[in-house]
């Protein structure tokens, strides 16, 4: 019993060791607060422009249920049937029609970024999801447009409820989009990772759509849709990131000597100390 306690101190002091050199590395790897603030104010404008559109899509499709449009794009996706296009289109949606996984998915990736100190950033990614699939649930009860019938196309995964806005889209601009926001915004190109952060989210986030026409899952137009309103929604979500990050919600409380201002730190208007040069 007495080698037993030296012992979990040294695996406690291992993994404390390992944390502290990830979280030294993401530090060291992270842009200074200009250059976010910059970044995140160019892709807030980008998103919020491509909702321009999706109040008369919602309106239309409402009205006109069946697209003669849609109809002939899905055929186009869905005339070649080489087994490795069929195989891809399965996997990339895969993820969104297993909701146990890819919850889990999303509480680990809020957990990695808890540990290495990005601790707003963390609860945005479990609170954009959550508000992403609520919305989509609600859009598809008023818009209630059904989902492709198989005497127009064919239906390779034959899904329930209603079709616009696509909910697989939504979750993944949700959750892949906002890895990507961030990764492109707070991250220099120095580490492999950095770059994992930006291939990676944006390989779902672009096939995603593709793939739920493919599979005669959705429409072009409710794949649109969920772009869309997905995009949206990350706009409005960055947007209230840099309002709480501009004031220092969640910040670290300290920073090494020397190191740049990585996150802008909250404005005291209690104190009146003259500043010292």
């Amino acid at each position: 019993m007495k080698q037993e306690k030296p012992a979990n101190e040294q695996i406690q002091n291992n993994v404390q060791d390992k944390v502290e050199k990830v979280q030294q590395e993401v530090t060291e790897s992270r842009e200074p607060w200009y250059m976010v603030s910059r970044r995140t104010q160019f892709l807030i404008a980008a998103y919020l422009i491509i909702f321009a559109a999706f109040s008369a899509l919602a309106w239309f499709v409402h009205v006109h249920p069946i697209l003669s449009v849609d109809v002939v794009i899905t055929k186009e996706f869905q005339e070649s049937k080489k087994p490795i296009l069929s195989n891809l289109m399965v996997a990339v949606s895969y993820l969104g029609n297993q909701s146990i996984l890819f919850f889990a998915l999303i509480v680990l990736t809020a957990l990695a970024f808890w540990v290495v100190r990005l601790r707003l950033e963390a609860l945005f990614i479990i609170g954009l999801s959550a508000v992403s699939t609520l919305l989509n649930i609600l859009l598809k009860y008023i818009v209630s447009r059904p989902r492709p019938n198989a005497n127009l196309v064919e239906v390779f995964q034959r899904a329930t409820g209603q079709s616009f806005p696509s909910g697989h889209v939504m979750s993944y601009v949700a959750f892949w989009g906002l890895i990507f926001s961030l990764g492109l915004i707070l991250f220099k190109r120095n580490r492999w990772w950095n770059y994992a952060l930006l291939i990676i989210p944006a390989f779902f986030v672009v096939l995603v759509g593709p793939s739920r026409i493919y599979l005669g899952d959705h429409w072009a137009s409710d794949v649109l849709g969920g772009y869309l309103f997905g995009g949206l929604l990350l706009g409005l979500a960055l947007w209230l990131y840099m309002f709480l990050k501009g004031r220092g919600v969640l910040a670290p409380k300290t920073r090494k000597p020397g190191e740049q201002m990585l996150d802008p730190q909250p404005s005291n208007h209690g104190s009146h100390q003259p500043a010292r040069s």
